[in-house]
């Protein structure tokens, strides 16, 4: 019994040296410098974006603006799972009944790591590196509205912000899973508005 469960694991680690072969000469130097570059970009120019809005407007419109932020990363999180957990073949047949946005999951589902690293890595994580950001702005304006020393605001403002981001992306995750067809579908659906290929 021991003998062929020592055997079943040495097979299982083969099994993974091999995939890890074809992925090492499978990766995309192009893409990862690509990633990079969109993700110093896109945070630099979306934090200098939120920095001179957040700082010049009301505390409850702030907050607000942080929540979209919140809200945002959450939603490209669901999509980046969704890419990678949906069923190809049901856009394949979709496709071949010219049914509007399908080719378009088709080519994000061929594509499903690059997809899910822009949607989960770059735009989710700007977003939360934004939102936390915009945390310390709400901070500053929180103390300069009640001025009490006391209360820890920047450890409560920073908490919620964690709290609220983290638990959307858990229940998020779990929806993109098990709804992972259909988000996909009306993602491409959505995108094939804009993009026709």
């Amino acid at each position: 019994m021991k003998l062929q469960k020592r055997d079943e694991l040495n097979n299982l680690k083969v099994q993974t040296r091999r995939k890890e072969k074809i992925k090492k000469e499978n990766v995309d130097k192009k893409w990862i410098l690509q990633v990079t570059l969109i993700a110093f970009f896109l945070s630099f120019f979306m934090s200098l974006i939120s920095e001179n809005i957040l700082a010049n407007v009301p505390l409850l419109i702030a907050i607000l603006i942080t929540i979209i932020f919140i809200m945002l990363g959450i939603l490209f999180d669901i999509i980046g799972v969704a890419v990678t957990t949906s069923d190809e073949k049901v856009f394949h047949s979709m496709n071949s009944r010219k049914v509007k946005g399908a080719n378009i999951a088709v080519k994000f589902k061929k594509n499903s790591d690059k997809v899910s690293s822009f949607c989960c890595d770059v735009v989710g994580d700007v977003c939360g590196v934004i939102s936390g950001s915009a945390g310390v702005t709400i901070t500053v304006l929180i103390n300069k509205s009640i001025d009490i020393s006391i209360i820890p605001v920047g450890l409560i403002v920073t908490a919620l912000i964690a709290s609220f981001t983290i638990g959307g992306k858990a229940i998020g995750k779990s929806f993109a899973i098990n709804k992972s067809n259909i988000i996909l579908y009306k993602f491409a659906k959505f995108i094939s508005n804009f993009y026709k290929g």
